[in-house]
């Protein structure tokens, strides 16, 4: 659909002469290729609003990793073709003035219509890529980095509407203009609907509240929330909802939290404190309200296609897994756990799983210590000597049974994935889902 959508922009550029005006090779061909650099990043900035919108029909058919990484990619194309489009008319209409390009970018600015708000736009969506650079986002708090990526929101609000009032190949024919307005539309409506408006009236009805926190382990809390027919929600042992806590100040920033408990009459997460966020969770009170997206993940038991599980998290990635092992058909001996965490007091979510230990027959392996100091950073300083994928043929002799589902740091994923591969598990039954929004 982005493609096609956006060679449609193209087509419409041609339509309107831009192959002519290119062909000219002169200041027209300069301000021909801005229009169209401006119209396909347009277009690609109104797909990147509707892929984050949590449309349930996208969340169902790519699953979570699958629209991060679109996200990723169709955001930064985006926004390295608005910085074309900007330079290019700057420059093209410079070009037909006799001017400097940079008198005639601040003219644009103050003189033409909505190009201030468009400015400001540009600027906010600046500054969310900036943060959205791997190495940035980690110097970065969770807390500023959502808060700052919120306004994507508005930047794209204010960027985009001098288009449509100003722009002739916007309004250059009925088709074009329908089109964008309709996709201009359809991305605010699916952000109104889906991010505020359903989330509230699901929560709402659901007189969602927090039913009990419980600290887990050394750094951890499990929280229990309960509501009126949970059951409704449609929530799978696995998946993961974004929380937030009605509790006073703070409450607007969202955090994405698995289930670590099989769904019924209680929806039940565990969180590693590790920033602002996660520690105010401990300081939550029974009777707190609550509001949920979701849910979303696609790390369900329905992607099973062999008879046996492989269960391996680390950290906080062990919860999505309990509620899994929970609730998936095994008998004794036909489902491991192995956890992976620096400290053993760090470990999470023990009683739940000692309590499958002793009614399913769950074989539990958890790693503890330090990282390897080898290419597979996921197994600890203790076990070195092996290699990734002996290790795992070691501990599961018979790889082509099962389905394995990991859950952990992305760096972390893919160095076991990798080892997993290698010892033989298939690579369509090992199932991960990457903690992002």
């Amino acid at each position: 659909m982005i493609w096609a959508t956006s060679l449609f922009v193209v087509a419409l550029w041609v339509a309107g002469g831009g192959v002519t005006a290119v062909l000219g090779v002169n200041a027209e061909t300069v301000t021909s290729l801005g229009r169209l650099t401006g119209l396909v990043a347009a277009n690609l900035l109104l797909y990147q609003v509707l892929l984050m919108a949590r449309v349930p029909l996208f969340e169902r058919g790519f699953g979570r990793d699958g629209i991060t990484r679109l996200h990723r990619f169709v955001g930064f194309w985006s926004f390295w073709l608005m910085g074309a489009h900007i330079a290019l008319l700057a420059v093209g209409y410079a070009m037909a003035a006799g001017i400097n390009p940079l008198v005639q970018l601040w003219s644009f600015i103050w003189e033409y219509p909505g190009m201030l708000l468009a400015t400001a736009g540009t600027l906010l969506i600046l500054l969310v890529v900036v943060t959205s650079i791997r190495r940035a986002r980690r110097h970065l708090r969770y807390e500023s980095w959502h808060l700052l990526h919120l306004y994507a929101y508005l930047g794209v609000g204010l960027a985009l509407p001098h288009q449509l009032w100003t722009g002739a190949d916007f309004l250059s024919s009925p088709i074009a203009t329908v089109y964008w307005w309709s996709i201009w539309a359809l991305s605010a409506g699916s952000v109104l609907l889906f991010r505020i408006g359903m989330p509230l009236l699901r929560s709402t009805r659901r007189a969602l509240r927090v039913a009990g926190v419980e600290a887990d382990g050394a750094r951890g809390v499990t929280i229990r929330v309960t509501g009126r027919d949970l059951a409704t929600l449609g929530a799978r042992a696995g998946q993961f909802f974004v929380w937030r806590f009605l509790d006073g100040p703070g409450w607007t920033r969202a955090h994405p939290f698995s289930l670590s408990a099989a769904p019924g009459s209680e929806l039940t997460l565990t969180a590693r404190v590790l920033g602002d966020g996660t520690r105010r969770l401990t300081a939550l009170l029974p009777g707190t309200r609550v509001i949920v997206e979701g849910p979303y993940g696609e790390m369900t038991g329905e992607r099973r296609t062999g008879t046996k599980l492989l269960m391996i998290g680390a950290g906080a990635g062990v919860a999505p897994l309990v509620s899994l092992l929970e609730t998936e058909g095994y008998g004794p001996g036909e489902a491991m756990l192995i956890t992976r965490e620096s400290a053993a007091e760090d470990a999470l979510r023990q009683e739940a799983i000692a309590h499958l230990i002793s009614t399913r027959g769950l074989s539990y392996l958890p790693f503890i210590g330090p990282r390897s100091s080898g290419a597979s950073s996921w197994i600890p300083a203790t076990h070195e000597a092996w290699s990734g994928a002996d290790l795992l043929r070691h501990l599961v002799p018979e790889p082509k049974d099962h389905d394995v589902f990991i859950c952990g740091g992305e760096a972390w994923m893919k160095d076991l994935r990798r080892d997993l591969v290698g010892a033989g598990f298939p690579a369509h039954r090992i199932h991960s889902e990457s903690f992002t929004i």
